[in-house]
């Protein structure tokens, strides 16, 4: 397939230079024009009959005694509407070289439309430099064409300056430029353009002008009020009802408003078509009722590549690998045509299930049938080897194509994403580098989203920020998603006021952004501030999703006061207002709310009252309530329970474990851990890391493997020593091996935050904050530790862990020793 050549807009002035990396498939001698008192020779010498790079004779028809240029315009017509361009541009060339007619306004749009649809950038910039200079440029027709030639060709600001510039507009003006907008991903810009174009020239819209309008509405929660006006005018019009509008508010109504609206107008409308169809399968998806969209898709009159092609990309959309590979599967027995869009999306099904015989089954049918070459398909297979935890496989991918010099950005991204995913932050980050050194990465959405969310995920605050400035570079801060990243980043790194400011600053936002928000305080422990963010989305008139709701009620056990009534109603309200169905992460975080304030009677018997059977997830949340309250007989309950639900998970037996050995029944604890062992089942290992010079250093309990080890254990011994003398007492309980009582306390000193706390102080200057993560809770005796250095040293210390963010500040935790 010809893919669409992308210049950068500012690399042109009125009319863009010729741009170095441009290849074009057919070369056309430069031309000249027989202007009016003009000498003009034309390097044409001789004008063969012959295509230059075919043996086919070009089929120019012999002239008429006497044709004039209405009759070339005609034909040169004909040809560009046919598919045969290149004979259309054959026949423009011939027509200004051997005779002495002038091409007319006809024929520019004419040739224009044969550039236009074969991407020929060289000539349509050969022939706007014509149209200026035989005056053309003030006829309406000829302008819209070389905006359209300019839209397709991917230079949006040429095409803004064509139009800025046009004496007199049609209302084809306003739609191709609107539709640029639109393509260019300035929403905003195509809303103002289409604001402009009823009040300034009084244009009565058509369906094409609102079908664009609502495009761009619908791609952005930042227009959702906007879209409802227009599908007001579409209505006062009376372009709601037509096929091209009633498609485009499905699309709308199916980003920016609910199942029902959409299926209303679905209803509504009296004429159909495949797209119709197509965009209802996209909703039901969309919505999440994965069912009702197959028997939607069942029922279609008429179904094609594209039909299948959105039942599968729905499909992965919601997580269903295997009913995408049985679609797919489906769509190879029926013998239906294969775009490289439904074997990408049957590459991602393949992902989801992570099965590495499925994905091979899946790589040897790309390969069969000649996809294997395709950019978006190697991207994909790729990605899917890295979710199936085959790096070693992926990499030999990637040394392959790099030896054929094939490695496209899009497989540069799929690898790096990959390291992050596997849990090698540091070879992502590598990753990175090389190839933005290198030109091979380019820096487009997916993979500045994708760094700065590794970023957040390891803490790397500074490298965050790097990837921030080149977000303004590239011109990258209008998009969502990348500002959503970026919010992220800064509160996963401990800069709240930073992430504020990004959010406050965004053009648009979506509810992703305001979860984000919400997310944010909740992991810095504040959750006064995030109810506060709940209330101002209601002013505005924000519709809360699912994962608002999880985030909102657990914000409830973070606040000043006990606000568990206010809690417990909007717990009620999600069905009763909201429609939204409460599932088992929603009860998980209502019964960790009533355990953090005490009401243990009260979660037991709203565990008992679940319409469905209680997850270990909500068993868990009580658990940690029963702990913090010292309540042993639920807590008995809640751990049997935990157990019958997860025999086999090894954090279960790690629980068992641990819990024997709180209690002192220390062999009853190792006959756990030893049956443990035999099953194959591994601990997850406590760590933490620290960001020292552009590098992750991470650390294990009672590690020694640091090339630094030495000064780590000394500057440790230190710190010990200065914060027993200010009172500091280890807490052996939090040694959970049976071992003499120095020995605990040596255990207990060589923890992997205490390690890396020690490390950050010692390679950074005096009073920088030290940034630590933890991919476990922090234990009792490390959370009192880190509050006597932060007197010693004189230094903040952030760590966050499994349960949000600890800022240790002069003997004191943000956290409020509540966790």
């Amino acid at each position: 397939m010809e893919t669409l050549l992308q210049f950068h807009p500012n690399s042109f002035s009125s009319i863009p230079h010729h741009h170095s990396h441009f290849k074009p498939k057919h070369h056309y001698p430069l031309f000249h024009f027989p202007f009016k008192n003009s000498k003009t020779h034309f390097p044409l010498h001789s004008l063969t009959q012959t295509h230059p790079h075919s043996t086919l004779p070009l089929p120019i028809p012999t002239p008429q005694p006497h044709p004039n240029v209405v009759s070339y315009s005609s034909l040169i017509s004909v040809f560009s509407k046919s598919n045969r361009q290149h004979q259309a541009i054959f026949l423009f060339l011939h027509m200004i070289t051997t005779s002495s007619l002038h091409p007319n306004g006809y024929t520019y749009v004419a040739v224009l439309t044969a550039c236009t649809r074969i991407f020929d950038l060289q000539l349509g910039l050969q022939l706007h430099a014509a149209v200026i200079k035989t005056g053309y440029l003030n006829s309406v027709f000829v302008s819209n064409a070389l905006m359209s030639f300019y839209l397709k060709c991917g230079f949006y600001q040429t095409a803004f300056k064509v139009f800025d510039e046009m004496g007199q507009r049609d209302i084809g003006s306003w739609n191709i430029v609107i539709s640029c907008a639109v393509k260019g991903f300035m929403y905003d810009n195509a809303f103002q353009l289409f604001l402009d174009m009823l009040v300034t020239d009084s244009f009565k819209v058509d369906y094409f002008t609102l079908s664009t309008v609502l495009a761009a509405c619908a791609r952005t929660t930042g227009l959702v009020m906007e879209g409802k006006q227009v599908h007001a005018i579409a209505v006062k019009v009376g372009l709601e009802t037509e096929l091209n509008v009633g498609n485009a508010l499905i699309g709308f109504y199916t980003n920016c408003g609910t199942l029902d609206g959409v299926v209303c107008l679905f209803e509504r409308m009296g004429v159909r078509d495949v797209i119709t169809w197509i965009e209802m399968v996209r909703a039901y998806m969309e919505f999440g009722f994965v069912d009702l969209a197959l028997e939607f898709f069942e029922e279609m009159p008429e179904k094609n590549c594209m039909t299948y092609d959105a039942l599968l990309s729905g499909f992965c959309r919601n997580g269903e690998g295997l009913k995408g590979i049985e679609l797919f599967v489906r769509m190879v027995d029926e013998g239906m045509e294969l775009t490289d869009f439904s074997l990408t999306s049957g590459i991602n099904a393949c992902s989801l299930l992570a099965d590495y015989g499925v994905s091979k089954q899946m790589h040897g049918f790309a390969i069969k049938f000649g996809f294997g070459s395709n950019v978006c398909v190697e991207g994909a297979l790729l990605d899917m080897y890295t979710r199936c935890g085959r790096m070693v496989d992926a990499e030999k991918m990637f040394s392959m194509w790099e030896e054929l010099e094939k490695v496209s950005s899009v497989v540069w991204t799929s690898m790096m994403c990959g390291y992050a995913r596997n849990g090698q932050p540091n070879e992502a980050i590598s990753f990175f580098h090389l190839g933005h050194s290198k030109g091979e990465l380019i820096m487009d959405e997916v993979a500045l989203s994708s760094m700065l969310g590794l970023c957040g995920t390891v803490g790397y605050h500074d490298m965050g920020k790097q990837i921030h400035c080149q977000v303004i570079k590239f011109g990258f801060l209008s998009k969502v998603r990348v500002g959503n990243a970026i919010v992220s980043m800064y509160f996963k790194c401990g800069n709240v006021d930073d992430a504020i400011k990004m959010f406050s600053g965004m053009s648009s936002t979506d509810i992703v952004s305001w979860n984000i928000l919400i997310s944010g305080y909740v992991m810095h422990r504040q959750g006064d501030r995030a109810l506060e963010i709940w209330w101002k989305m209601q002013e505005e008139g924000i519709t809360p999703d699912e994962v608002t709701f999880i985030l909102i009620i657990s914000a409830y056990r973070q606040t000043n006061l006990n606000l568990v009534d206010d809690c417990r109603s909007l717990f009620d309200s999600m069905r009763t207002i909201y429609h939204i169905e409460p599932t088992s992460q929603h009860y998980s975080s209502f019964i960790s709310v009533l355990g953090h304030w005490g009401l243990l009677e009260e979660a037991l018997q709203t565990i008992n009252k679940m319409p469905f059977k209680p997850s270990t997830f909500v068993w868990r949340a009580l658990l940690d309530g029963c702990k913090l309250h010292k309540n042993t007989m639920i807590e008995k309950w809640a751990f049997k329970n935990i157990l019958a639900l997860e025999p086999k998970d090894p954090s279960t037996y790690i629980l068992v474990s641990n819990l024997y050995s709180s209690s002192g029944r220390w062999d009853c604890s190792e006959m756990t851990r030893e049956n443990m062992r035999e099953k194959g089942f591994h601990k997850y290992p406590a760590q933490s890391w620290i960001i020292c010079q552009k590098k992750m250093h991470s650390f294990y309990a009672r590690d020694r493997s640091h090339p630094q080890n030495k000064d780590i254990y000394s500057g440790l011994e230190i710190l010990i020593f200065e914060c027993l003398k200010l009172g500091y007492e280890p807490d052996t309980r939090f040694v959970l091996h049976e071992v003499e009582e120095h020995q605990k306390k040596k255990f207990l000193f060589s923890h992997s935050s205490k390690l890396a706390a020690t490390y950050g102080i010692l390679m950074t200057k005096p009073g920088e904050p030290i940034r630590i993560v933890k991919n476990i809770l922090l234990c009792g005796d490390c959370h009192t530790f880190l509050k006597y250095v932060s007197i010693v040293t004189k230094r903040d210390i952030f760590l966050r862990d499994s349960s949000g963010f600890h800022c240790f500040s002069n003997g004191q935790c943000s956290c409020k020793d509540q966790c």
